[in-house]
């Protein structure tokens, strides 16, 4: 080990910077700063049996959420129980977000990031009574090594932030795409719970639509994308999320085993199902590893990651569904706070590693 090389300091130095990674390549960095090194990193363990075009995600029509007959809403909820138990991940077209409102959601996303960093710094802070907040990376200081993006971060419900309080550039826009995703994410919720065997409302009267947390991440083009990750591996700590993504690429799906891209739909959402929901459905549905590769483009890439959990403090309780439980199906996880969960993933980071281990019975 270097013994110049301090890396509290640096990550602190950065950190006052408020600038972000945006603005290391603005400064024209050749090189990426030691505190964004992965010492272990491993691009190649991806199976090339497993390319892309033999592991595609399952891209499943929502219809609009309008379904024609109890057959039809059978089907798609059948081919999304597959997706969630063999994939944990699957692509949703026909949704009823329009492709206008994703394009402009993309678009003010990338204008908040790329606008004034003096305007950037107003937003930048890592205290977490703000409503609204722009930094690099939320585990910078517990997290063994950065990740090369920049996140803007805001809870769009249950308590709705009024559009003064959010970036002029993008503020109107988060609020309406939020609208139409929570939208989405009660229909898809209706769907996890016929899927599970309950009654179409069991998800939702469990809170699980409560709360909305989104973070819209800027992944700048990286001058040395094998030294480090854009989001390294993690899985999430929501009930479920939902993904817009651009065109640009970089996501991998851990499947067997093995890193899977994922490359992007044109006008899909992404969805992917959170520690929460595996707790409590008793590893039915399972929360699957992923990561964002650096960027090795030309142009930075853009994501808005919508979770549904609760904002803190939460003291709602979950454990496994009691309807899912049986003498042959004994509960796999203890009860846990919403609260108790997060102060557990927050203070890990994204290491790898699953926080669902240290809630096991």
């Amino acid at each position: 080990m270097d013994a110049t090389y301090d890396r509290t300091s640096e990550v602190k130095a950065f950190d006052e910077t408020k600038i972000g990674v945006k603005g290391l390549v603005d400064a024209g960095f050749a090189h990426i700063p030691r505190i964004f090194h992965h010492p272990h990193l491993n691009l190649t363990d991806s199976n090339p049996l497993l390319s892309s075009t033999t592991m595609v995600i399952p891209t499943i029509d929502l219809k609009g959420g309008v379904f024609e007959s109890t057959v039809t809403r059978k089907s798609v909820t059948a081919m999304i129980k597959e997706a969630v138990e063999r994939y944990g991940f699957f692509q949703v077209i026909n949704h009823g977000v329009s492709l206008d409102v994703l394009e402009k959601m993309k678009d003010g996303i990338r204008g908040f990031h790329e606008q004034d960093s003096d305007v950037r710094r107003k937003f930048y802070t890592r205290d977490v009574t703000k409503k609204v907040k722009y930094n690099s990376n939320f585990d910078l200081y517990s997290s063994p090594s950065a990740n090369w993006r920049d996140t803007l971060s805001c809870f769009m419900s249950p308590d709705v932030p009024k559009t003064e309080d959010l970036p002029e550039i993008c503020g109107e826009i988060m609020l309406e795409y939020s609208k139409r995703v929570m939208e989405l994410g009660e229909l898809i919720f209706e769907l996890l719970s016929e899927a599970l065997g309950l009654n179409p409302n069991h998800l939702k009267e469990m809170d699980c639509t409560k709360g909305l947390l989104m973070l819209s991440h800027y992944y700048p083009p990286c001058p040395e994308p094998d030294l480090t990750f854009g989001t390294s591996q993690h899985s999430d700590r929501s009930f479920l999320t939902i993904l817009l993504q651009d065109h640009i690429g970089g996501l991998q799906v851990l499947q067997d085993g093995y890193w899977v891209d994922v490359p992007p739909v044109p006008g899909a959402l992404l969805v992917n199902l959170g520690d929460l929901l595996q707790l409590i459905t008793n590893d039915k549905f399972v929360s699957v590893e992923h990561r964002v590769l650096a960027n090795k483009g030309e142009e930075p890439r853009i994501s808005v990651a919508s979770f549904f959990v609760h904002p803190l403090p939460s003291l709602r309780v979950y454990g496994p569904i009691k309807e899912l439980l049986s003498e042959q199906n004994l509960p796999k996880y203890r009860d846990t706070t919403v609260t108790e969960y997060t102060s557990h993933y927050m203070a890990r980071g994204l290491d790898g590693n699953s926080v669902l281990l240290d809630f096991k019975i």
